[in-house]
């Protein structure tokens, strides 16, 4: 499986944006993120032209937490679509990299006191409120500060997304927002349009992520447009903005077949413009928030391979052949998390045909199983392995477990290089440690 500008070159290596992937692991060491930088900006692209020809007033808002550096922001601001952030973090990120903050959304369950200031003090143009005392800290900093600080709320449809039971977040138990059945929801508008500092703008909801069905948004559509509706006869005041969230799918496996973006696009677009035709209100401008999409398919992990290992396999004939990598849970959590599966290349032979069978396993003092069944052709130590579409919630979800340095992520176009971020050092490894004079010396207490 060869994505974006991924391609077998003459030397039989993989490359990827121009670069020979070995020559990228001999300069800049492994393992390594390498993003395909003409894929992001195409996928961007593509987002924005299909829901402008499908929808008209709409905007794209990349979700940072799928994978943000401040080169991630400037490549997002140069596409023209807005910011998803969802901690203090990720805000400052965004602020570094000089992303204007009229075109953020600021997300999270539970946003402190100084998240909340950070966010009217830099001006982002929409807070998501998620909880009824959200609104009030919100409404007392904006007006404090003497600000109007524009908010969606986010609610939940209550709609069943069919994926893992992780990633579900729009169902009506969920710890997000506020649930439209039961009458929560419309409660948290009287409040918000009752507290002062905040104006209400729109309604967002996000039903899950990683979905290859579309029937979720098409269901989640008329539940939105409905409540807007009922907002407007209940209280007069009129919603300007729907958010879907994300949640679009991304190909993990050969098999893996995700709607494509124009397809997206095309179903979404109907589903409101149906909904709002059935509730006969006006079209509302709208919000998509897509991360993984974008992303996800975007980004390849080389790592070096380490000494195969063969296992007997007890009542069972054969063996298991373990290929040990240089990573693993430390820069790649999903497959413990979620079960998640992945596809990998011999990135050194890449044309070679598969004959093999391998376990993918790291080298962290856990079971640590990056790939449990592989197909390449016979491992070597040296070898380079190339895992695929890990361009979302691998760098961004990556640990210092076991004490490893995350790894430097490189953005690669036209055959060139451009290191985003720098491998971590073992001196940043301890540099947030603090040791007490107490503990120092060498001496051993009796």
């Amino acid at each position: 499986m060869l994505l974006g500008t991924q391609k077998i070159n003459s030397r039989n290596h993989l490359e990827i944006g121009g670069c020979d992937t070995a020559d990228l692991a001999a300069q800049f060491g492994t393992p390594l993120y390498v993003m395909d930088e003409q894929s992001i900006r195409e996928r961007c692209r593509t987002f924005k032209q299909a829901f402008d020809r499908e929808y008209g007033c709409s905007n794209i808002a990349y979700a940072s937490k799928a994978f943000i550096v401040t080169a991630m922001c400037a490549l997002v601001d140069q596409e023209g679509l807005w910011l998803d952030v969802a901690s203090a973090g990720e805000l400052y990120t965004a602020k570094c990299a000089g992303f204007p903050m009229d075109r953020i959304v600021f997300h999270g369950n539970y946003k402190t006191a100084d998240e909340l200031e950070m966010a009217v003090e830099l001006g982002v143009k929409y807070v998501v409120a998620d909880s009824f005392m959200e609104l009030e800290l919100l409404s007392a900093i904006a007006e404090d500060a003497g600000k109007t600080q524009e908010i969606m709320l986010r609610c939940n449809p209550g709609v069943d997304p069919h994926t893992h039971r992780l990633i579900r977040t729009g169902q009506e138990d969920s710890k997000f927002g506020f649930n439209i059945k039961n009458g929560t929801a419309m409660k948290a508008v009287k409040q918000a349009l009752d507290c002062r500092g905040i104006k209400l703008s729109g309604v967002h909801c996000h039903v899950g992520s990683q979905l290859f069905d579309l029937t979720p948004f098409t269901e989640a559509a008329p539940v939105m447009i409905e409540f807007i509706k009922q907002i407007k006869d209940e209280t007069g005041a009129p919603i300007e903005v729907l958010d879907l969230g994300g949640g679009l799918g991304v190909r993990y496996l050969e098999e893996h077949n995700p709607p494509s973006i124009d397809e997206f696009a095309k179903t979404v677009s109907e589903a409101i413009i149906t909904a709002c035709a059935a509730s006969d209100i006006e079209k509302p401008g709208l919000m998509l928030e897509p991360g993984r999409s974008i992303a996800g398919e975007a980004g390849t992990t080389l790592y070096t391979i380490g000494a195969p290992k063969e296992v007997n396999i007890p009542e069972e004939p054969g063996v298991k052949t373990y290929l040990p990598v240089d990573g693993g849970l430390s820069d790649n959590p999903r497959p413990a998390l979620y079960d998640a599966l992945y596809s990998a290349i011999l990135a050194n032979r890449a044309g070679d045909a598969p004959t093999k069978a391998y376990t993918v396993s790291g080298k962290h003092c856990e079971t640590d199983m990056l790939i449990p069944n592989v197909l390449l052709p016979e491992a070597k130590t040296g070898d380079l392995l190339a895992v695929q579409t890990t361009g979302a919630y691998n760098h961004a979800m990556a640990s210092n477990y076991n004490r490893f340095t995350r790894p430097a992520v490189v953005f690669v176009a036209d055959g060139k290089a451009d290191l985003v971020a720098r491998r971590e050092t073992l001196e940043d490894i301890v540099k947030c440690d603090v040791l007490p004079e107490r503990f120092k010396g060498s001496q051993t207490k009796a």
